[in-house]
């Protein structure tokens, strides 16, 4: 028992360094999932929001993001986003709107929290 308590111990802390770490050199487009606590990084957003117990909560509030890679994608480009982060120069807010996916915040109603981006510059 011992020894299966030190395995999920030591693999539990693995997945919070993996989850907590910023990434590193991602392509264009790219999703990558990281802690709550963690900054979104300048030429990210937020697409999604959710509950990891890998993030070291004992609640079920929201506590990791997926965040997508924004720079580098051409001109033209269309992309949905959450609101809980601005978006870089280069982009425009087309539309906002309501998503289930981008509650970053418990009892945060149904208010707009979602926007359309597009890439102009």
């Amino acid at each position: 028992m011992t020894r299966f308590r030190t395995t999920t111990m030591v693999l539990a802390a693995a997945a919070m360094v993996t989850l907590a770490a910023a990434p590193a050199q991602a392509a264009p487009g790219d999703v990558t999932t990281t802690c709550a606590s963690t900054a979104t990084p300048y030429g990210y957003v937020d697409v999604s929001w959710g509950y990891s117990a890998s993030c070291g909560t004992q609640n079920f509030n929201p506590n990791i993001k997926q965040i997508k890679q924004l720079t580098g994608l051409p001109i033209g480009t269309v992309v949905e986003a959450c609101g809980s982060t601005y978006y870089p120069a280069g982009w425009v807010q087309t539309s906002s709107y309501y998503s289930s996916s981008c509650v970053a915040w418990p009892n945060s109603g149904f208010n707009n929290n979602a926007w359309t981006l597009k890439r102009v510059s």
